[in-house]
């Protein structure tokens, strides 16, 4: 007697369900950025408290109070003196600050990357670089008058040896391996300078730019104490033979201020124009 067995068929596994989940967007970003405001808002506030206790103490003749100081700015903001002083120092940085930038960016460029030019002019900018600026204002004076050359080519001279020195340590930062594989791939000098060593030495360009920016802020008022009529240097010095401390504390804050505001606009700038090229701000 034969006995047949039937073998059930084997069921298919049948593959496994995706589950496509959507994504939650819990809103960190602008949770960040309420944050950030937030730490900002409690950071003003401290200090304005601080400030305020400082005057309490030292009394108005030494420290002018908040109010004190927002009063004093409109003051000087009726009559047109803040407005113009602000007018003229903004115009006399930016030009001398570009300037430098704009001269001192190539001038880095050459150095670093040919060693014959950086052995002409390392004697020049080593020695430069450490008399400030401060020590030529009265030469500036007897040269080129009290007119606006002088402020200018005393705010060049302070950036230009800035970003010039940034911008050669840029280009010898360069990695040596991206030089030979572009060399080895027919790349030509130019092809080189442009593909591979610019890109690279922007990062150091724009924070030279900035730190360039901060100095040519420290220069401009000691070239308007010296000589100008008008500008923020000139108004804290005004201010301080008038005996106005509070019109002092005014163009202290005015020139902070003024600081912030155009390295933020250079910030969003390169963060625009320069991100490709790697530059973080």
């Amino acid at each position: 007697m034969t006995i047949t067995t039937t073998e059930a068929p084997t069921p298919t596994p049948t593959p496994a369900r995706t589950r496509t989940r959507p994504r939650r967007t819990n809103g960190k970003g602008g949770g960040q950025a309420l944050r950030t405001v937030g730490l900002y808002a409690v950071a003003i506030l401290i200090g304005l408290g601080v400030w305020q206790l400082l005057a309490m103490k030292y009394g108005p003749s030494l420290v002018a109070s908040p109010s004190q100081t927002l009063s004093a700015a409109r003051e000087l903001a009726s009559d047109g003196t803040l407005g113009n002083s602000v007018i003229a120092s903004s115009r006399r940085i930016l030009i001398g600050w570009g300037l430098g930038v704009v001269v001192g960016a190539p001038l880095g460029l050459l150095i670093g990357q040919i060693r014959i030019v950086r052995l002409l002019l390392e004697p020049y900018t080593e020695f430069f670089r450490f008399i400030p600026p401060v020590a030529f204002v009265t030469l500036a004076v007897v040269w080129l008058g009290i007119g606006e050359s002088s402020k200018v080519v005393l705010i060049f001279y302070t950036a230009v040896f800035i970003v010039t020195l940034n911008t050669s340590a840029g280009v010898m930062a360069v990695n040596e391996s991206k030089l030979r594989a572009a060399a080895s791939l027919g790349a030509g000098r130019r092809q080189i300078l442009q593909r591979v060593v610019l890109p690279s030495t922007v990062p150091y360009i724009l924070t030279g730019a900035r730190l360039a920016m901060g100095n040519s802020f420290l220069t401009i008022v000691s070239a308007e104490i010296v000589a100008a009529q008008v500008g923020l240097g000139s108004l804290i010095w005004t201010s301080r033979n008038y005996g106005r401390i509070d019109w002092v504390f005014v163009g202290i804050i005015t020139l902070g201020i003024l600081g912030l505001v155009y390295d933020r606009i250079l910030r969003v700038i390169a963060m625009r124009v320069l991100h490709k090229y790697g530059a973080k701000v």
